[in-house]
């Protein structure tokens, strides 16, 4: 078994991965590291809780330290953990610097572990179902694919470091690095970047909304977020020669995990309700059609199989370092397209 800790038990420690670690028996929770408080230990009674994140680099029989702490500790956390032999999953933003991953990747292959990063949103079940809509090629020609990761919080967040201008802050770090993983996974690297990102919301003092243009030949992408919105447009919309695609809402496993009425392995964890399936609208011949596309399950779980996978039988990660080094170049490109006004070309 992956003997595992957790560095920090915060929700995401919490709801997003302890739930699939426990799920699967790959893995062994044996730590966790919190400061002064116990919550781990209240819900997990079988964890040891350490005071320091140095005690878990000293615990020998530590084999995967997942990283869940503060954003501007993750490049620093990272490389210790990796200097003293830990395999290591690292919540996003990885690092806030293409630099710094680079070094870190380096330093991963030079020491034979692994080291990936948690972009669980590959695994929702509302990208599960765009990427099967795009592979079917019912839409044609992709021409134009949006996507938004809104929600409404007029209030800043009572943890303050969220709200603390540091390298990695804000909103395109936080919750744009998700859809722009997606869309990355699903078209590569564009070849130009123009970005809008600014403050919205009353007293912030981070980047809290953004609009992000990617251009790739015929196809546009476009990403935006912004804490601003209590009546969200469709998640997705994806334009294409042969019709259009719509999703609404956003993927429930994580309500479901706070919930704790339905866990990872139940038959409906993950399935979403009919009302949060998309729409298709396609033209045969003359006639317009119109259907609604079931939903897949979403499974983060599945992120995890591969880690396990990767630490125990070198299978290959299937988010590697490598792809979160182009998203940090992009979001690089993005603020000095802000700075400047101008598009900013990346190959």
């Amino acid at each position: 078994m992956i003997r595992t800790a957790l560095a920090g038990f915060g929700d995401s420690a919490r709801y997003l991965h302890a739930p699939f670690i426990l799920a699967n028996s790959s893995f062994q929770l044996t730590h966790v590291f919190e400061r002064s408080k116990n919550r781990a230990a209240e819900v997990f009674p079988f964890v040891t809780t350490v005071r320091s994140f140095e005690a878990l680099l000293e615990e020998p029989s530590i084999d995967l330290i997942i990283i869940n702490t503060p954003n501007e500790t993750h490049a620093d956390y990272t490389r210790q953990a990796l200097e003293a032999g830990k395999h290591v999953v690292v919540e996003k933003p990885f690092t806030p610097t293409v630099e710094e991953a680079e070094e870190l990747t380096q330093l991963a292959k030079e020491k034979n572990l692994v080291l990936t990063i948690y972009h669980n949103r590959r695994w929702d079940s509302d990208f599960l179902t765009v990427k099967d809509v795009l592979e079917s090629g019912e839409l044609g020609e992709i021409l134009s694919y949006e996507a938004h990761y809104d929600r409404y919080k007029p209030i800043l967040n009572v943890k303050g470091w969220k709200e603390k201008p540091s390298p990695g802050s804000g909103t395109l770090y936080d919750l744009g690095s998700h859809i722009l993983d997606q869309a990355l996974h699903l078209f590569g690297i564009p070849t130009k970047v123009w970005a809008d990102i600014w403050t919205q919301r009353e007293g912030s003092t981070i980047h809290d909304a953004f609009d992000l243009h990617l251009t790739y030949d015929k196809l546009r992408v476009r990403l935006r977020s912004s804490l601003l919105v209590l009546e969200p447009a469709p998640r997705y919309t994806i334009n294409g020669t042969l019709g259009s695609f719509l999703k609404p809402g956003i993927d429930i496993q994580e309500d479901q995990l706070k919930a704790g009425e339905i866990m990872p392995g139940h038959p409906n964890f993950g399935v979403e309700p009919e009302s949060l399936w998309g729409m298709i609208h396609t033209q045969l011949g003359d006639t317009s059609i119109k259907r609604k596309i079931e939903s897949h399950a979403g499974n983060w779980g599945l992120f995890y199989e591969n880690v396990a996978d990767a630490i125990l039988n070198g299978a290959e990660l299937a988010v590697k370092p490598e792809h979160v080094i182009n998203q940090i170049k992009v979001i690089e490109a993005a603020f000095l397209s802000t700075q400047t006004g101008n598009a900013v070309s990346l190959r």
